[in-house]
């Protein structure tokens, strides 16, 4: 259970990304009002929340329909989320948790930004998605470890919504140099553990017999 619940909170912490969040939620908001923030930070947060959980729940369901096996998500899951964790390490953006020029300019030119870009693509992103439904698919058969997984989901998620609510305070607190680093050290464990996805993946998959 201990495991089940450290390895869930590792990669949503990692995919989901919630200081590179808050960083580009302070742009996006810097003239704003407070109490305009918070109404985003809320409604981007509860939209992703949704967004997240049907893929949690419901996401394995739709890969099965399409006749993709629960080893190949293994091995793609992974190798998404290795590229999200070489992006976190090296801080280069792959697209993975993060928005394009095009879509940055739309968001700054839209006074509703909590469903684009909060919601979706910033927190409800591939990685974050990918990772809901692989997580959920290992502890498939096993309810309590189902569940650890959702209330990881949920507990990265409140504390995405605390950061956005409290921006400027962690800036002020941490630095730049100190989000760095600690987007640095999640790279380093996301990596590790997307290198076992692939692993388990390929191990299932029999390409290479029993």
């Amino acid at each position: 259970m201990i495991e089940t619940a450290g390895l869930a909170l590792t990669t949503f912490f990692a995919t989901i990304a919630p200081l590179d969040v808050a960083a580009i939620f302070a742009g996006l908001t810097a003239t704003g009002t407070l109490q305009y923030r918070r109404l985003m930070a809320v409604r981007g947060t509860l939209i992703a929340t949704v967004i997240l959980l049907i893929f949690a729940l419901a996401g394995e369901g739709l890969l099965a329909s399409l006749g993709i096996s629960l080893a190949a998500l293994r091995t793609a899951g992974g190798i998404l989320l290795l590229l999200i964790g070489i992006e976190m390490v090296f801080a280069r953006s792959s697209g993975g948790t993060s928005t394009t020029v095009e879509e940055e300019r739309e968001a700054v030119s839209k006074q509703d930004i909590s469903v684009f870009p909060i919601a979706t693509p910033l927190i409800a992103g591939p990685g974050s998605m990918g990772a809901a439904i692989l997580l959920m698919a290992n502890a498939e058969g096993d309810l309590t470890q189902q569940v650890i997984v959702l209330v990881s989901l949920l507990t990265i998620l409140l504390l995405t919504a605390i950061a956005l609510l409290l921006t400027s305070t962690i800036q002020q607190l941490l630095g730049i140099t100190g989000m760095q680093v600690i987007n640095r050290i999640m790279g380093v464990l996301l990596s590790a553990l997307a290198v076992q996805f692939i692993f388990d993946g390929i191990k299932h998959s029999r390409l290479f017999g029993n």
